[in-house]
């Protein structure tokens, strides 16, 4: 039997996008629906253990994965809180010069530092960013930030979403102590607080259109009649849902423009011990390469996760897992100037991307620099994720820069997907408009990643909650929030603020 209810507003999804929307229209007055494919849990559902909670928290146990000259596996979450469950939880607002090339390029001059910085600075107060201490970020940030000193590198401490961090290194498996302020923690909660209705276990098949305007939704056992959908089912999915509707066509773009910030990670060995699992995760930052497209950004974890990720096979793999707490680890982000789409096969997303010769360029960059910043910090070994250079020794870099790559030679992860359902103010060049609104519908939006309309260089899951949270004013009919303006400033970079 289905069941029916009425609102003013059904939110699809409950992540960076979705879940501050719905929460503002709570407490705005508005009687609000959040739909969730996935699954709610508590703290107490997270323990700690890598292997245990990829197969719980993420989609299709991590495996998402996508197809071109080279394969990239992609994490998502699965379940209330979305990605924002099991990301690290960096918070970085996008660069002024990305804000410009916005209006520039995507006619997009509403969203400037000055529109956005109230909203930001909302969404840091809501979810507690602060910036990493060095004791909690551990020795797996200390060797670095002693590389990157040698060499005169900017880098500094990250601003994260967390209250009460014991630095227990489990970040992207699910924080086992609440710390890390999530959607499942801070948004959701407080829509429903504030009156909203949530449905996990419920995914949403259909926006129902009269008159080219939203009139509800249909999902598995559950009906909503409303005036408002948002969807914001993440940069994979927001495409298919609109495209199986016929919505969001007529520009052409829906699925396309994807961007994923590529990344890699570097290890090295070291006579003193490092202990990756002690700490912060992802607790510093080097942006001095940012200009070129280039971020460092920390990369660790606990032993299982190391055994899974580490390099080499047999004897070779048993080793290096014997001397863990002395091997270091830091990850490499590519601003991606390659695109990738998304579409719908045999009832499965397909992720198509691949990786051009510039951001492979990039990369092969970005390694040898970490490789020599790990020399300069004084390790002993660097183990790169370039297949035929996989060890350096005794400070050579040579090996490394003589090697010819092609894209398939590399290791690589992504984090971000961004770009599928683009905002451009041009109806025939984007899918929705500066405020989110679908173009070409009434009472549709969409607010998640998908809506960036390229790269940013930096974490995207603030950029995503201040857009969601200036679409709840938006709705609501409020004037900007004023009094939150400048209450917090992190992330800036250097080069490209």
């Amino acid at each position: 039997m289905t069941e029916r209810l009425r609102a003013d507003a059904c939110v699809i999804g409950t992540g960076a996008g979705g879940a501050p929307v719905a929460k503002e229209l709570a407490e705005g007055g508005m009687s609000v629906v959040m739909l969730e494919e996935g699954p709610g849990f508590t703290t107490d559902d997270f323990d700690a253990r890598p292997r245990n909670m990829i197969s719980r928290i993420y989609r299709d146990a991590g495996q998402v994965t996508t197809v071109g000259n080279v394969p990239i596996v992609l994490p998502l979450g699965r379940g209330v809180g979305g990605t924002t469950m099991i990301n690290s939880g960096t918070c970085f607002r996008t660069p002024a010069r990305v804000l410009e090339m916005w209006s520039e390029r995507f006619g997009l001059d509403e969203l400037n530092p000055g529109e956005l910085d109230p909203y930001y600075s909302r969404v840091e107060r809501e979810i507690g960013v602060s910036q990493v201490t060095p004791e909690l970020a551990g020795n797996n940030a200390a060797v670095v930030k002693r590389g990157a000193d040698a060499l005169g590198w900017h880098g500094d401490y990250l601003f994260r979403n967390a209250r009460g961090c014991v630095g227990s290194g489990v970040c992207a498996f699910g924080c086992p102590t609440s710390a890390k302020q999530h959607m499942g923690l801070t948004y959701v909660p407080r829509a429903v607080a504030a009156g909203a209705t949530l449905r996990t276990d419920t995914k949403a098949r259909r926006i129902v259109m009269r008159g080219g305007r939203a009139r509800g939704v249909e999902a598995d056992g559950l009906s909503v009649d409303c005036d408002h959908v948002v969807v914001a089912c993440g940069s994979i999915y927001t495409p298919l849902f609109l495209r199986r509707q016929g919505l969001g066509l007529d520009s052409g773009e829906l699925g396309r423009n994807l961007a994923i910030h590529p990344a890699t990670g570097v290890r090295a060995l070291f006579a003193e011990e490092i202990d990756m699992a002690r700490g912060v995760p992802q607790s510093y930052y080097i942006d001095e390469f940012a200009g070129e497209g280039i971020m460092f950004e920390g990369a660790a974890g606990p032993p299982d996760y190391a055994a899974m990720s580490f390099p080499f096979a047999g004897e070779r793999h048993r080793e290096l897992m014997l001397r863990y707490k002395n091997i270091a680890q830091f990850g490499l982000m590519v601003s991606d100037s390659s695109r990738g789409f998304v579409r719908e096969r045999f009832g499965h997303a397909e992720i198509r991307y691949d990786l051009n010769a510039e951001d492979t360029a990039r990369f092969k960059r970005g390694v040898e620099l970490l490789a020599e910043l790990y020399w300069a910090a004084g390790a002993e070994v660097v183990y790169t994720p370039v297949e035929g250079v996989d060890e350096l020794r005794d400070g050579e870099l040579e090996p490394l820069r003589r090697r010819r790559v092609r894209p398939r030679d590399f290791t690589l992860m992504a984090f971000h997907p961004l770009g599928t359902a683009r905002a451009d103010a041009r109806p025939d060049r984007g899918v929705v408009d500066a405020g989110l609104r679908l173009h070409g519908c009434q009472g549709v939006y969409v607010a998640d990643g998908s809506v960036v309309p390229s790269s940013l260089g930096v974490n995207p899951q603030l950029t995503i909650m201040a857009l969601s949270t200036r679409l709840g004013y938006s709705l609501l009919g409020k004037d900007v929030p004023l009094e939150e303006a400048s209450r917090l400033r992190p992330g800036g970079l250097a080069g490209t603020a």
